[in-house]
């Protein structure tokens, strides 16, 4: 009982913080609101978090995303970054940037590289999305567009249901795109290890107009995905890996978006 009711009091505070204010006249306009929220849970180990970070790093310093941004009706787009673990583990590293060009996108870039690495106990996807949500209020940018990037390499396992709090927040008009790293698919699966984490963060995690996943697959292809989901994201632009839900609450899984609880369960040596 008390579990449940944890859950419900973190979507009741959501719900709180993002009716809080309307956007105020000084708001700066921007094409993008964009949370970058970052697994950093101790599934992701050193190698990929580097290779993570540096993606990123790299994206925004790279001229087709500056020219993606450069192609919006604002020419500028707002972004921050967050690292997530459990339910307890969320936290901005990066606070909101406003990047307008090739000057303050160098300024995001070294921010992130100075970031070091971190390992957070456990998998919550869905308090990282409420958490995520909630920075989108009071600012001090108003979006055509509010996107929360989720990146991660394994399934939820711990908070609200991952589909509830999705719901909730695709409701509030904000969007949920998906980065699943699978780099290890093909090897011995780990305990934890979900083989078709991209079904599941399709099914699962994303939703809203024009969501959609850029799963990795091999670690050549990190730093291109990262470039590809920004550019899409920032321009708006529909993708070929893509899954349009613009009510994921109604569509059928094809995957039990609990079985990370359900492993994490197994794993304790509690049984239904």
């Amino acid at each position: 009982m008390m579990r449940f009711s944890l859950h419900h009091a973190l979507i009741v505070v959501f719900l709180l913080v993002v009716s809080a204010r309307p956007a105020l006249a000084d708001d700066v306009e921007v094409d993008l609101e964009l949370v970058l929220a970052v697994d950093v849970s101790l599934s992701m180990d050193s190698f990929e978090q580097k290779m993570q970070l540096q993606g990123y790093v790299d994206a925004f310093r790279d001229p087709t995303v500056l020219r993606a941004i450069e192609t919006g009706l604002h020419k500028k787009i707002a972004v921050v970054f967050v690292e997530w673990g459990g339910m307890e583990f969320q936290s901005v590293k990066v606070p909101w940037t406003l990047i307008d060009g090739e000057a303050s996108a160098e300024k995001f870039a070294e921010l992130l590289g100075r970031r070091r690495l971190t390992a957070l106990p456990l998998t919550s996807i869905s308090t990282a999305i409420l958490f995520s949500a909630a920075l989108f209020e009071d600012n001090g940018f108003k979006g055509d567009r509010r996107v929360i990037d989720v990146s991660g390499d394994g399934p939820n396992n711990q908070g609200v249901i991952v589909t509830r709090a999705r719901d909730v927040v695709v409701k509030r008009g904000i969007t949920v795109n998906g980065l699943p790293v699978m780099l290890r698919v093909g090897q011995a699966p780990g305990f934890f290890d979900l083989e078709k984490l991209d079904i599941y963060y399709e099914d699962c995690v994303i939703g809203g107009p024009g969501a959609f996943i850029v799963p990795v697959h091999e670690e050549k292809n990190f730093a291109n995905a990262i470039r590809r989901k920004l550019i899409r994201e920032i321009s708006g632009a529909p993708a070929k890996i893509m899954r349009v839900q613009a009510a994921p609450w109604k569509a059928p899984p094809r995957i039990d978006c609990l079985i990370g609880e359900k492993l994490w369960n197994e794993w304790l040596g509690y049984q239904d």
